[in-house]
């Protein structure tokens, strides 16, 4: 809610309705399962729950969406039901389903402990830009790589593309 470049971002009106709303419709259209927002804050809380969703209040003083998720999740399924979790920023508010059932997808294959989505950086000043999540990463096939490292700076990429991360792990 402090965002510096649009303060309280996840309820800004996007076309009538608060961003973090759309974002929570997008996850429930993806059919990967139940759809729960974890936040710090009550009025968040106030707007899932108003559509019929549900949320889970959360401490204000986690280092990461990580670690927020993590409270939420001991919170609901304190004896560990759930064996997949997809992570998804509150602030994508055009991310398509699809995408979101295809990150978690990705756990289906026993060699892959995460998933996530990635778009290909073609625009040069994104590259440069602290605002994009950067992903240097080795390709093991067609769409699908390994990711060495995340980073907000300039990164070194080689010969190959680098990768726009999406708000989404799974």
């Amino acid at each position: 809610m402090a965002a510096t470049r649009l303060p309280r971002k996840p309820l800004a009106d996007l076309g009538g309705k608060p961003m973090i709303l759309r974002v929570w419709e997008a996850a429930l259209a993806a059919g990967a399962g139940s759809a729960l927002v974890a936040t710090d804050t009550p009025e968040i809380a106030s707007v899932i729950e108003a559509a019929g969703g549900r949320a889970v209040l959360t401490s204000p003083d986690h280092p990461s969406g990580s670690d927020r998720i993590f409270e939420a999740l001991r919170r609901v399924d304190p004896h560990g039901h759930h064996d997949a979790i997809i992570n998804l920023q509150g602030d994508y508010p055009l991310i398509e389903p699809g995408d979101i059932a295809a990150a978690g997808a990705l756990l289906a294959d026993p060699a892959v402990d995460i998933g996530t989505i990635a778009a290909e950086i073609t625009d040069e000043g994104e590259r440069v830009d602290p605002n994009v999540v950067k992903i240097v990463a080795s390709p093991l096939g067609e769409r699908h790589f390994r990711a060495l490292y995340f980073t907000r700076a300039t990164a070194p990429h080689g010969d190959g593309p680098l990768y726009h991360h999406i708000g989404i792990y799974a």
